[in-house]
């Protein structure tokens, strides 16, 4: 895979499905196009038919892309894994590369974009069921402090929050005015710039379907099959 020649002029395809489905294009500091469905449960019938979208209102074609940025997360297990693998699968079939990065990071980095002055700290904090949030800590610059973390949302710091979980338990989360919904047009513009989080989709916790760890059997038990079929099934006198 070839790594796009200048950072400043590459044309960057952006997807992120760890809340909603998003899409975003760029080139270099422009926004080309955006595009998204609030649908949590659509990911695999809408992220392509998304991503043609923007591809058509920018008037290029995929072989005219130069890189590709997913959003890692966290989130949830399939939808999650749906951005992430149509990465993988258009770089690989376009030749490019491509990058993850923490979805979180790009909700702080809007924060900072759309505030003069952010708060000496806060937390981006998304909805992650179960009476629990994904959240982190950031520094004035948008810079993340330490990894991102799942729990309770009495469990996060009482800081300014911001971010699709912020209102969620208004008991415990400092809610302020920020971003609510993660931007893809940021993630494609900022996305190349921000901290590398690695290949691994970001689950934080097991998905809630797992494979069995032993086979169930099938075989009634020693006792009940040496007793004559007649027998079996009587309550004993």
């Amino acid at each position: 895979m070839t790594e796009p020649d200048s950072a400043a002029g590459a044309l960057v395809l952006a997807v992120d499905t760890s809340t909603t489905v998003t899409v975003g294009l760029a080139r270099g500091d422009t926004v080309l196009a955006v595009a998204g469905v609030p649908d949590r449960m659509a990911h695999v019938e809408q992220l392509i038919p998304l991503v043609r979208r923007c591809l058509r209102e920018a008037g290029v074609a995929p072989a005219d892309l130069d890189l590709i940025v997913a959003g890692l997360g966290p989130g949830p297990y399939t939808g999650l894994r749906v951005g992430i693998v149509t990465a993988q699968v258009l770089a690989s079939a376009l030749g490019i590369a491509w990058r993850g990065v923490c979805s979180l990071d790009v909700l702080a980095a809007q924060v900072v974009a759309e505030h003069a002055a952010a708060p000496e700290q806060f937390v981006v904090a998304t909805d992650a069921r179960r009476r629990e949030v994904y959240w982190a800590r950031y520094d004035a610059r948008g810079v993340r402090l330490g990894a991102p973390l799942v729990g309770p949302a009495g469990e996060v710091p009482a800081l300014p929050t911001v971010g699709p979980g912020a209102d969620l338990y208004p008991d415990h989360l400092q809610a302020v005015l920020g971003p609510r919904t993660l931007d893809p047009g940021v993630l494609a513009v900022r996305g190349p710039g921000l901290p590398d989080a690695g290949r691994e989709p970001l689950y934080l916790r097991r998905p809630d379907a797992a494979e069995p760890t032993r086979r169930k059997s099938v075989l009634l038990p020693a006792s009940a099959a040496a007793r004559p079929a007649s027998n079996r099934g009587r309550r004993p006198r």
